[in-house]
């Protein structure tokens, strides 16, 4: 079973899309976004630059724990990943974007909220 985006409606409106493995664990959350269009403008993007591995930008939080961002050619950030308790945890977390972003389906939930 491929990966999936899971895109969905906040509370107050704005779009957002979680990047789902195939074991339905939450591997990338996008930010929030003010239109449909904004958010799946960016699904794609996650599709493109989620094969690309230095546009993994690995970090470690201010309480140690290993996390990344995933970022545009240009810097821009499209996501990141939940914390992990090592960097080898985060490293397994980035191979599974690899592997689930491009062929991953989309699952419109927005209309549900």
């Amino acid at each position: 079973m491929p990966g999936k985006f899971e895109l969905s409606k906040t509370r107050n409106g704005q779009f957002v899309f979680n990047l789902k493995a195939a074991n339905g664990q939450v591997i990338l959350t996008s930010h929030t976004y003010g239109s449909k269009d904004q958010a799946l403008t960016s699904v794609e993007s996650v599709r493109v630059n989620g094969s690309l591995d230095n546009h993994f930008d690995r970090k470690t939080s201010t309480s140690g724990q290993p996390y990344f961002s995933l970022l545009t050619e240009a810097g821009e950030n499209l996501g990141r990943s939940e914390m992990y308790s090592s960097v080898a945890a985060m490293e397994k977390g980035i191979a599974s974007v690899k592997r689930n972003a491009v062929t991953a389906r989309l699952i419109d939930l927005s209309d549900f909220f």
